[in-house]
């Protein structure tokens, strides 16, 4: 019997640790810097300078503000980083 209830205890003490875990999620600050491709046809920001993403980029690579990014430029985050 304490086999089982142990087993159980530590069954549901895993279930709750996974599902309430947010250590991986990224945190995003208000006036955090991100980098655009400094071009008329590039559509995407990015966290990295070195992302995978920005990596074709031809043109100066710009250090912006994420809202500058995501107002001033209209950008989007890049599918490489989300």
């Amino acid at each position: 019997m304490i086999k089982i209830l142990s087993t159980s205890l530590l069954f549901f003490s895993v279930i709750s640790h996974s599902s309430s875990s947010n250590e991986s999620l990224p945190v995003i600050i208000e006036g955090a810097t991100v980098y655009i491709c400094y071009s008329t046809t590039a559509t995407k920001y990015h966290f990295t300078k070195n992302c995978r993403g920005l990596s074709a980029c031809t043109h100066d690579i710009k250090i912006v503000t994420l809202q500058d990014a995501k107002g001033k430029y209209e950008r989007t985050l890049c599918g490489w980083e989300d």
